[in-house]
């Protein structure tokens, strides 16, 4: 059969992008398909998400964070060996780190992506006409082709959005109803990762309702992609999401991958993985798998930390697991000492907090943690610190993405000498920290394609 890929995108944020796309993603699979999710933009909570319904891991495509050759070659790899390529888009079609830079419509034009919108039309009927064309006629260079209605309360409501697009030259696909019972709930600006929530069960129900509403079919057939080249030894193995006890997971990457010497190669690698943590970018962890062996470990559920050369906690929400995290004496005690006699450490946003002294949640409890930096945090008071991020470290220009709520009730830290700026240019507070072979901080760096943030790591250890 004829590949195809599409791209759901919305007018703005808060329009159902993230509920479609899993409804989609599990509905076509259902039909026996392989389907292959990616996210526009820097999120690591939709991909969590998309792989999840579709049952292969999601990639990130970020023109701000990679280049645009970069972008290209993943998207190529990853849906060449699909039946059918679903893209998120990221907030509305049209917002950028600078205007259109970084968009899912930058995306769609670079990748030529037909995008599909999505429209809430919760309070809205024939109107949807204007708003269609504006989206249509703004920009030639964006393939829009269809829309999918979320928030619909009756046929006869739909008729009226069928209208408005007959008029526009844009089809009609199908529609979502308003249903209360199959509202994923939301934290910060994604969907919310909780062991309460059964995503499963949403996510089968979502995509039950998509296939009495959409026509899955047809949007398959106005979204026919070009054939592309695939490398032969493509592996898409899913990483779990948690893994316990501690098992080790091969990923694959370009074998033309030059890292230099061979020695730093045959690392072992531990990554921390559980409810706690799991912002991680799919391509920073084939990266890192060509520098060794990757180990997964809960910082939750294990007791001792993996014998390892370098340790890697990643962001995610310790200040919901506070009470867990820190009545797990053991593994603290070996992480602490782990860092304290030298360890290669990198921690990231959540993984910075858990080398704190302490981490103080909402309602003013403090948990104790591995006391590694100098340092506790606090979601009192909490305000959002959200963008993109270029710092320059060591002649290296190394750009990734900041998203906390969290900031410092107490620091005495040792700061890199690192100048990060955000996607404009003007230098922020944000910063590099470290202590002895432990390097910490609240951006969360992409080297999926430049794996030369990870080799200066290794270097800065070396000539400790």
């Amino acid at each position: 059969m004829a590949k195809s890929n599409f791209l759901i995108s919305a007018p703005s944020s808060n329009s159902g992008k993230t509920t479609l796309t899993l409804a989609l993603l599990r509905a076509l699979k259902n039909k026996g398909l392989t389907v292959q999710p990616f996210k526009c933009g820097p999120d690591y909570i939709d991909t969590i998400h998309h792989t999840k319904a579709a049952g292969r891991p999601s990639v990130n495509l970020d023109t701000f964070m990679s280049s645009d050759a970069h972008v290209q070659e993943i998207y190529a790899k990853y849906s060449g060996e699909s039946d059918v390529a679903v893209t998120e888009g990221v907030m509305g079609l049209f917002d950028g780190a600078d205007r259109m830079q970084g968009s899912s419509a930058a995306i769609a034009e670079l990748l030529d992506i037909p995008v599909i919108l999505v429209i809430n039309a919760k309070s809205m009927a024939y109107s949807a006409a204007p708003l269609l064309y504006g989206f249509k006629n703004f920009c030639s260079k964006i393939n829009l082709v269809g829309a999918i209605f979320n928030f619909v309360n009756s046929e006869s409501h739909y008729r009226f959005l069928q209208d408005a697009c007959s008029d526009v030259g844009i089809e009609a696909l199908g529609y979502l109803r308003k249903n209360e019972e199959l509202i994923i709930p939301s934290r910060h600006l994604g969907l919310h990762i909780s062991a309460e929530t059964d995503y499963e069960n949403i996510i089968d129900r979502l995509a039950a309702e998509v296939e009495k509403t959409v026509d899955l079919n047809r949007l398959l057939e106005i979204s026919v992609m070009p054939a592309v080249e695939v490398c032969e030894d493509t592996d898409l193995g899913i990483s779990p999401t948690f893994v316990s006890p501690q098992t080790c997971c091969a990923v694959d990457v370009c074998e033309d991958t030059d890292l230099g010497d061979s020695d730093k190669n045959n690392l072992k690698i531990a990554i921390a993985r559980d409810e706690a943590f799991s912002f991680t970018y799919h391509q920073n962890i084939k990266v890192l798998s060509k520098f060794g062996t990757i180990t997964w470990f809960s910082p939750i559920h294990d007791t001792i930390l993996p014998e390892t050369d370098f340790l890697y906690l990643p962001g995610g929400y310790p200040e919901l697991y506070g009470k867990e995290l820190s009545a797990n004496k053991s593994l603290l005690l070996s992480i602490k000492q782990y860092c304290e006699t030298g360890g290669l450490t990198f921690a990231e946003c959540g993984g910075l907090m858990y080398l704190g002294n302490s981490i103080i949640d909402k309602q003013g409890e403090s948990y104790e943690m591995a006391g590694v930096l100098n340092c506790s945090t606090s979601m009192q008071c909490s305000k959002m610190t959200l963008g993109y991020r270029i710092a320059h470290w060591n002649d290296l220009e190394i750009r990734g993405h900041e998203f906390h709520y969290s900031g410092f009730a107490e620091e005495n830290l040792d700061a890199e000498e690192v100048k990060i700026t955000n996607a404009k240019g003007i230098e922020v507070s944000t910063k590099l920290y470290r202590k002895l072979s432990t390097f910490a901080s609240y951006m969360h760096v992409y080297w999926g394609e430049k794996f030369e943030f990870i080799q200066s790591l290794i270097k800065q250890k070396a000539n400790s």
